[in-house]
Formats: structure tokens, C-alpha cells, sequence
């Protein structure tokens, strides 16, 4: 394992679940696409980063980033943090061999190791309007109905319906407004619930960013010694990318 310079920089992979300029404002970092499967080995090998924050990831139209590159990267002396989306779900796969996650939603991950991938995916504008959500996250809307039973806006049971109902939806359709449609509520009162919308995602992507310096720090002082072995399958994973396999094996940080 190679250890990184503490000037080097952290890259964070963002996408829809929160604005760059929000981002920015928050930590001093290299803001990246969501990352798709190569990515992580391509940004390591471009920035030579001491830490990565995975908040967006893509899945669709690219295939979904892999556990292993993950790995190789902390293999790497790369701290590996994961919040809020694509990265609550690795971090809180992959948190026992020393991916670090952060808020609720990686948390509600780590209790419930089956719980749906697609409770944090939306649907988004492509990357020319900056990953711009289409959509609402489940885990928000779940967070919303809860918090408006909890201030006596809406029933309990009227909070299970919607629930309900927001679960049973496709995440490309999937929106606050659209649950609001099926039951048939007036639009004056979807309105004013509607302000009280619980971003639960853009909470913990927040949180991850304010935490990351601190991560990075006690992981410098207390290292994590991971064994990485290249198997066939990844591999492969990364010939059918068009990704060149060498740089698995030619990664050294200079001090």
C-alpha cells in the first residue's frame, strides 16, 4: 500500500442529490461526475487523490461502479468515504473492509443489508444541465411523509398510504407530486405540504463533505492495510470499458 501526500487533493463524485455550488461552499475538492465502473482507477490515475467522497453514481446507461475498484483504491492508500446515494449503498456494503460511510441513509443500509437499491435512485437531466433531478428519492419521500405525521399535517395512516404508494411507483416516475396525484388531493393542499419536503440525501451528501477533511485525517494516523488481488472477472469488467488493465498494477503516489 502506497501512502498519499496530505496536499493532495479529494475528489468527490456528485451528481443530482446535490448542487455544486452547495458543494463547494462546504469543502475545497475536485467535483467529478457520478461514477460509473472504471472511474475510480481512471480519477485515481489523473489526480493521484489521498481521499474520494462517492455521494451520485450511474447505473442505467453505464454500468454501476464495482465493489472491487473500490477496494483497489483503498489497497492504494486512498481513503474511500460514501454518503447519501450510490455511495451509502458501497459504503455500507463494503464498511468492513474500511469504506467509510456516513448519515442516515448509510446507516439505514448497514440495518437493513436488503433494502432496495432504488430507495435513493431518481431519475436526472443529463450531464449538459449539470445531473438536474427529475424525480424524488424514496428515502425523501419517506422522510417527508414522516415528518409531516409528526407535525400533525397528515394522518398516520394517511402517511402509510402515501408511503405506500411512493413505493409501488417506478423511480423515473416517482416524485412527491406525482404520490400526491394518485390519491387525488388538491393541489392547493399538495402545495402547501409540499414545502415542508424533506431532502434527506442532500443532508447527508452535505454532512460527508463536512466530515470528509476529519476522515482523511484520522485515516492517515490509523491506515487501513487492505490485500487487493485482481480477479478474471473484474478483468474482464474492464476490457468490455475500454479501460487499460495495467493500471490496476501501475499505481505508485509520489511522496
Amino acid at each position: 500500500m502506497t501512502e498519499a501526500n496530505t496536499d493532495s487533493p479529494i475528489l468527490v463524485f456528485l451528481g443530482p442529490t446535490l448542487r455544486q455550488a452547495e458543494a463547494q461552499a462546504v469543502l475545497d475538492a475536485i467535483y467529478l461526475q457520478p461514477a460509473s465502473q472504471g472511474d475510480i482507477i481512471l480519477a485515481a490515475h489523473a489526480f493521484r487523490p489521498k481521499a474520494m467522497v462517492l455521494i451520485d453514481g450511474q447505473f442505467e446507461d453505464r454500468p454501476a461502479v464495482r465493489h472491487k475498484e473500490i477496494l483497489w483504491a483503498m489497497a492504494q492508500g486512498i481513503t474511500m468515504i460514501g454518503a447519501a446515494s450510490m455511495g451509502a449503498l458501497r459504503a455500507a456494503e463494503l464498511s468492513a473492509f474500511g469504506m467509510i460511510g456516513t448519515g442516515l441513509i448509510y446507516r439505514w443500509y448497514r440495518r437493513w443489508p436488503i433494502a432496495a437499491d432504488d430507495a435513493v435512485a431518481i431519475h436526472s437531466g443529463p450531464a449538459e444541465l449539470g445531473f438536474v433531478p427529475l424525480t424524488d428519492a424514496l428515502v425523501d419521500l419517506q422522510r417527508t411523509f414522516s415528518a409531516l405525521a409528526r407535525m400533525k399535517l397528515i394522518t398516520r395512516n394517511e402517511c402509510l398510504n402515501l408511503t405506500s404508494i411512493a413505493q409501488a411507483l417506478n423511480f423515473r416516475d416517482r416524485s412527491f407530486d406525482a404520490v400526491l396525484r394518485t390519491v387525488g388531493w388538491p393541489r392547493e393542499r399538495t402545495a402547501e405540504l409540499k414545502k415542508n419536503i424533506v431532502r434527506q440525501k442532500a443532508g447527508d451528501a452535505m454532512l460527508a463533505l463536512r466530515l470528509a477533511p476529519y476522515i482523511v485525517e484520522e485515516r492517515q494516523k490509523h491506515p487501513s492495510n487492505i490485500s487487493w488481488v485482481a480477479t478474471n472477472t473484474f478483468i474482464r469488467d474492464l476490457e468490455a470499458s475500454g479501460i487499460d488493465v495495467n493500471l490496476v498494477s501501475s499505481y505508485n503516489i509520489k511522496l
